[in-house]
């Protein structure tokens, strides 16, 4: 038992029953009850890693160690918290120390979470992912450990506001079968996105039906989200305004 996690896990649980979320978790059975396993989420909004620790919780009370951006490591609040959970900090321009920092995690029989998708996907279908979690687990020799998370986007999401009161919105978290680390990293990232496509499409499907136009709802069940082609479109625009305003402040510095 940790004190601070299971603290900031049962304030979590307070939080939500107030929200008046309704979950439905199914596939407990497959996260590990003892031992590594690098759990593999995809990402629709910004609490995403609040449900996906969900299932490991039920077995055996487990807590996922989960890979963050460094910023929230830094902030005065989040800091601390972060850092007596165990989370691991992730420097996107450095990304060496936190990949190392993950695989030690798991080779102490951890499990650790992962954004395969890095960034949030505007779509909400999964955008192609990066081969992180499956070079994690080649070399840890930890299993992959699929999970999708459903409704999420509906609470806090990119470009969106948050709906923090009560919404009494319907959370699904669906784990699937353990991927065994064989194989090479390309080849075990393939296996990788089409169980999470799997477990996406079958948690949607139950999730429905789904009211015409709503931000949440994706293009192909005939919702407001943009496409995955679109949301890719919109990624690129922004990662190469952010890429502008970089060098802009470099060459005044420069200057200076």
């Amino acid at each position: 038992m940790e004190p601070v996690y299971a603290s900031v896990v049962s304030t979590a649980r307070m939080l939500w029953l107030a929200q008046g979320l309704k979950f439905e978790i199914s596939g407990v059975e497959n996260v590990p009850a003892e031992g590594p396993g690098v759990v593999a989420f995809n990402h629709t909004g910004y609490l995403d890693f609040t449900f996906a620790g969900i299932p490991a919780f039920l077995q055996g009370r487990r807590y996922v160690r989960f890979m963050a951006k460094k910023e929230v490591f830094d902030n005065k609040f989040g800091g601390p918290i972060m850092r007596a959970l165990k989370h691991i900090p992730v420097d996107r321009a450095n990304g060496a120390q936190s990949y190392h920092d993950a695989v030690d995690y798991l080779k102490r029989g951890e499990l650790v979470g992962v954004y395969p998708e890095a960034t949030i996907s505007r779509s909400f279908e999964l955008k192609s992912f990066k081969s992180g979690a499956a070079r994690m687990a080649l070399e840890s020799g930890a299993p992959l450990v699929p999970t999708i998370v459903w409704g999420a986007q509906r609470i806090w999401t990119k470009g969106q506001p948050r709906s923090m009161g009560r919404n009494g919105y319907k959370i699904l978290v669906g784990v699937a079968e353990p991927i065994a680390p064989e194989g090479t990293p390309e080849q075990l990232t393939a296996r990788l996105h089409e169980s999470m496509r799997a477990k996406l499409t079958e948690l949607q499907d139950a999730y429905g039906p789904y009211p015409a136009g709503e931000f949440w709802v994706p293009a192909a069940r005939g919702g407001g989200a943009p496409t995955l082609e679109e949301a890719n479109a919109m990624d690129a625009a922004d990662a190469e305004a952010k890429a502008a305003k970089r060098a802009a402040r470099e060459q005044q510095g420069d200057a200076n």
